[in-house]
């Protein structure tokens, strides 16, 4: 991709010379620390009253946390397309989770990791991508990673205990993993990401870390549906054995957290790297009652209310951003790539659908409103199909099921999302209709009111 080195090099120096003290030289490590279906209030500092996350929560003292950050959608796959692309989900190539198989991005989609690559940064990434299978032109490797270890395809990212992971352009093989279950993949996954920052801790990088805990697993590995290899330190509660292992699937994910804060520090790279913490959507339905997984909001992941969408989403850049401060600028996945290609200095595509949010991350105000916001899901499904924007403090949901009707939220007053209030404001509605009509450019593999079913499973065995 071209470049215009001068003008952008000098915009750099703008933004970061006088808060940083940084030359053009020292443009920021990016980490984006990537949780699984890890819902809004599982975190202590989000609320989370029976899960200790400390590490998740050192981050929100240290940094700065959203309470109004979305997610690019309410399921894995569209979450991580509209996060790499800077497309919302009407006009990304991945719009839902089906198919299962093969690939979402090709060569003409371009990615914030091929972006960063091309002026400079070393990018790595770990865990589930979920964009393109081994083979295929949309395997992260294609798509500007220079490494990537763990699952490709986001069915296989289903077992904890896999015979093999995806190894760059290569396979690291596990046979009989199933059986021995001698190596738990997200221990895998964190001694990768610990190598990777370590090795590039000389120059610009650029890491995701694209976790799959607190998913489910298969059932067919843990009949509870959440392996682990152990349920410490929730083993001695009065619960039921799900609960247990969920809880502990939290707990080692924030260790993990925590493990990458400590390395970063430990190798001063802490007052040049902006890390960020969040999930891909919301917290699943089958969690117990007890961990409040979504805490104030309704829904849960697959839903287009605020509990489907809505995310934890933490900041630290020590020395840049404030330590301690609470933020309730509207951010998204989709604002990501806008912001990263800022802040390295690189040519920032015209298409994207997000805006940076810089000075949000920074503890300022944006100089103006958010552009609106967009979600979809259900395509594929038969009358499932539904869209949602937000506006300002309008959110609006429209669905197949409902017959078009479109259900108006102010998120202003009602987070929960319990009144609506589209008789009272028709003018309000009409736009959010408007727009929701203007949000989504027709794809074949995305025909709305189709059943979809070309979609293999994957099998362990494969």
């Amino acid at each position: 991709m071209e470049m215009k080195s001068t003008v952008f090099i000098l915009c750099l120096f703008g933004i970061l010379a006088p808060l940083h003290g940084a030359s053009p030289q020292t443009r920021p490590n990016i980490v984006f620390i990537l949780a699984d279906d890890l819902g809004y209030g599982d975190p202590g500092c989000y609320g989370g009253k029976t899960i200790a996350t400390p590490n998740i929560d050192r981050l929100a003292k240290e940094g700065i946390r959203f309470t109004q950050a979305y997610s690019g959608g309410p399921v894995c796959t569209p979450a991580r397309c509209v996060l790499m692309t800077g497309l919302h989900n009407g006009h990304t190539v991945a719009r839902d989770n089906v198919p299962h198989y093969h690939t979402y991005l090709q060569d003409k989609d371009i990615t914030v990791a091929e972006v960063l690559k091309d002026v400079g940064y070393r990018c790595g990434g770990i865990g589930k991508w979920s964009l393109g299978d081994a083979g295929t032109e949309g395997r992260a490797t294609n798509q500007g990673f220079d490494s990537w270890f763990g699952y490709l395809n986001q069915d296989h990212a289903h077992y904890y205990y896999p015979e093999y992971l995806d190894n760059d352009d290569t396979r690291l093989e596990l046979t009989g993993n199933t059986v021995t279950r001698e190596h738990y993949s997200h221990d895998l996954l964190t001694a990768r990401a610990l190598r990777f920052i370590r090795d590039s801790s000389d120059q610009p990088f650029f890491f995701y870390g694209a976790y799959g805990l607190p998913h489910f697993s298969s059932k067919d590995e843990d009949p509870d549906g959440f392996s682990v290899p152990s349920t410490d330190p929730y083993t001695d509660r009065p619960w039921d054995e799900k609960s247990k292992k969920y809880a502990a699937m939290v707990h080692l994910l924030d260790r993990d957290v925590g493990r990458i804060i400590d390395l970063i520090d430990e190798l001063s790279l802490a007052s040049n790297t902006l890390l960020i913490f969040s999930s891909d959507n919301g917290g699943h339905k089958t969690i117990h009652e007890r961990f409040d997984t979504n805490g104030p909001l309704r829904g849960y992941k697959r839903d287009l209310t605020e509990g489907g969408i809505r995310v934890p989403f933490i900041a630290r850049w020590p020395e840049t951003i404030p330590a301690g401060k609470v933020s309730t600028q509207v951010i998204a996945f989709v604002d990501m790539f806008p912001t990263f290609t800022k802040l390295a200095g690189a040519e920032v595509p015209k298409n994207l659908d997000g805006i940076s949010v810089l000075p949000a991350f920074l503890g300022n105000p944006m100089s103006k409103p958010h552009t609106p916001l967009y979600w979809d899901y259900g395509h594929c499904r038969g009358k499932q199909y539904g869209q949602a924007a937000r506006i300002g403090k309008w959110k609006g949901i429209r669905s197949v099921k409902n017959g078009k009707i479109i259900e108006l939220y102010d998120l202003e007053a009602d987070i929960g999302e319990t009144a609506n209030v589209a008789a009272s404001h028709p003018n309000v509605v009409n736009r959010i209709a408007a727009f929701m009509d203007k949000a989504v450019t027709p794809h074949p593999r995305y025909e709305v009111g189709t059943v979809y079913k070309g979609s293999p499973i994957w099998k362990k065995s494969k």
